[in-house]
């Protein structure tokens, strides 16, 4: 039996007037892996403090067990700015001790790249003092790894990492016996390492067997049953369970969840998205031209982050961008908005933007938007318009779309000075919205954001018509929301990834290897005399398939708008069955070409 490690009992927490915890009664034992969700500000980090006692419960008791060992990422760290790195994550360790010590390789070169601390100005003896906020996080995260705990506690440690660390981080964590409480808004994160979940909700815990897709099934379920939670909440958790069920069972745990009640919930769920219907709106407001990209050079300062990209958005794309950081994924969404502000005016370094003349474009930058404090909530959004146009003889009002992101009747009045980060943010994407773009990039949109938040997000792009462009390293969002993933790979191109994230980080692992296996590859060849036979016949293969793999990608993007047609055409003549047998069997000849295609593509990567 599992010894228990940490008790509360009966634990209530109070401010203001307000209950945070009532009566909380919940227990940690070994082996428990415990993901916490609910809304912002509904208690998830005191829950956690009073927990890992950072902070005293106003009744009730906390007890830990005896010599207890307990390490807590909090969202603020206590590092010494005066510090190095080596003396906060390494302590008086010597070189040859750290360095052979398996673990400690592993989770230096997991979350900052590289034993040697690659972007940092010294390496291990860079001064903590000067470095920014995601760089002295990942710092604290690597001090409580590196230290044997009994429990860990964490406090939204996904934040500042990239897909990759964090896909790190997941596999780090499961192969661990500490026992974890993980408070984060990340879902793909919370279901490779959860194996319980405790959902706080107005002053109440309740606990859920399973990571998170089986939370969304059993709070979908018990919603169901007690009938007594909001029409709109109930349809909205049967609609995100109907996506992890039906749309994307390898992007989730295997699911524990009863297969037959699941399939029995969703039965008269449609898919998130009409994608024929959307296309169809999509062309008719957009027209044919989005965003075409003719042989770009995007620079920053004197580095080219891409070069001679040639690249097409159409209308009705859904594109999820990823990369490592500092690739230019910020700084290709820059240059095609400020193309699009200056009616093409304002061009890139080299080459050049065409921008559709009906496009109407709405841009999230990672940077909250300053508002007039004293405005309040209602009126900031009611600046842009009082109604909104979702498509498809859908309307909404200001104060219903304020609703819908979290903002209550009485919360539409509280003046902006007022708001958290979050409220803030989910404002800005509130008043974007509200101006009807036909055209949206969203950079970093799932900062600051709980997960109710990020569902009615996802929710209402599932019926709104245009273009998308979506960077994340939230990977559950972008998978939700996106239709296909592109990749910065830091070697100033532009790929696509027919597998998705999963491809992406399958070549960022083939990379590292290949970077680690660079200095023997070096010595071998500084001993050699001779230049290796065929090392030009070489070059010039990999000058072809990249050659192919651009023409490949054009083909791709050419079978897409195709197929779009295709299933317009099919929609349009559903009576017409001779037509649509027809329409079908052009479509089924793309998709065996777009496989091939795919497959082809795939063996050219390797080359290239």
């Amino acid at each position: 039996m599992a010894t228990n490690l940490v008790n509360l009992e009966a634990v209530g927490k109070v401010y203001g007037t307000r209950a945070l915890l009532d009566g909380v009664s919940l227990g940690v034992s070994e082996g428990d892996r415990i993901g916490v969700v609910g809304r912002n500000g509904d208690g998830k980090t005191t829950l956690v403090r009073i927990l890992a006692k950072l902070e005293e419960a106003d009744d009730g008791r906390v007890t830990h067990a005896g010599g207890l060992r307990l390490g807590v990422l909090t969202q603020h760290d206590s590092l010494d700015p005066a510090a190095t790195v080596r003396h906060e994550v390494i302590g008086d360790l010597a070189d040859h001790e750290w360095a052979g010590d398996a673990r400690i390789r592993d989770i230096l070169t997991g979350l900052f790249g590289g034993l040697d601390l690659p972007g940092f100005p010294q390496g291990l003896d860079t001064v903590i003092g000067p470095l920014s906020g995601g760089e002295r996080r990942r710092i604290a995260l690597a001090q409580l790894l590196i230290a044997e705990q009994d429990v860990i506690v964490l406090d939204e440690p996904t934040n500042h990492l990239d897909v990759e660390g964090i896909s790190w981080l997941a596999g780090h964590l499961r192969a661990r016996r500490s026992a974890l409480v993980v408070v984060t808004h990340d879902r793909w994160f919370l279901d490779q390492v959860a194996t319980r979940m405790w959902d706080v909700q107005r002053g109440a815990v309740h606990e859920y067997e399973g990571g998170y897709s089986d939370y969304v099934f059993a709070r979908a379920e018990r919603e169901r049953i007690a009938a007594t939670e909001e029409t709109k909440r109930q349809n909205l958790m049967r609609k995100e369970l109907a996506w992890l069920r039906r749309g994307a069972p390898a992007r989730t745990s295997k699911p524990r969840f009863r297969i037959e009640a699941a399939n029995e919930l969703i039965a008269d769920v449609p898919p998130p998205r009409d994608t024929a219907e959307l296309m169809k709106f999509a062309n008719s407001r957009l027209g044919k031209t989005v965003f075409d990209l003719e042989d770009v050079t995007v620079r920053a300062g004197s580095k080219e982050l891409l070069k001679h990209l040639t690249w097409q958005l159409g209308p009705g794309d859904r594109v999820g961008l990823v990369g490592v950081n500092g690739a230019g994924k910020t700084s290709l969404l820059r240059a095609m908005a400020d193309a699009a502000y200056s009616d093409g005016e304002r061009q890139p370094a080299a080459g050049r933007v065409k921008v559709g003349r009906t496009v109407k474009l709405a841009y999230l930058s990672q940077e909250v938007a300053e508002l007039e404090p004293t405005w309040r909530v209602l009126e900031a959004v009611e600046h842009v318009r009082q109604r909104v146009d979702l498509g498809k003889g859908r309307e909404m009002t200001a104060s219903q779309l304020c609703e819908k992101f979290g903002f209550t009747k009485e919360k539409q009045w509280t003046p902006v000075g007022d708001l958290s980060g979050g409220e803030r943010r989910r404002l800005q994407i509130l008043r974007l919205l509200m101006d009807e773009p036909n055209v949206l990039f969203l950079d970093e949109p799932t900062n600051d954001l709980d997960i109710e938040t990020l569902t009615q997000l996802e929710d209402l792009l599932d019926g709104w018509p245009g273009s998308l462009v979506v960077i994340s390293h939230d990977r559950y969002f972008l998978e939700r929301t996106t239709d296909r993933v592109l990749a910065l790979l830091g070697d100033a191109t532009l790929r696509m990834m027919p597998r998705g994230i999963d491809e992406y980080l399958e070549r960022r692992r083939r990379v590292a290897e290949a970077q680690a296996s660079a200095p023997a590859a070096v010595a071998s060849a500084a001993s050699g005399k001779q230049k290796p036979a065929g090392s030009t016949a070489g070059g010039k293969d990999a000058r072809a398939a990249k050659k192919e793999l651009q023409r490949i990608e054009r083909r791709l993007d050419r079978i897409s708008e195709q197929e779009a047609k295709l299933h317009a055409g099919i929609a349009e003549n559903a009576t017409d069955f001779e037509k649509v047998a027809k329409l079908d069997t052009e479509l089924r000849e793309l998709a065996a070409e777009r496989d091939d295609l795919e497959m082809r593509w795939l063996e050219l990567a390797e080359d290239a």
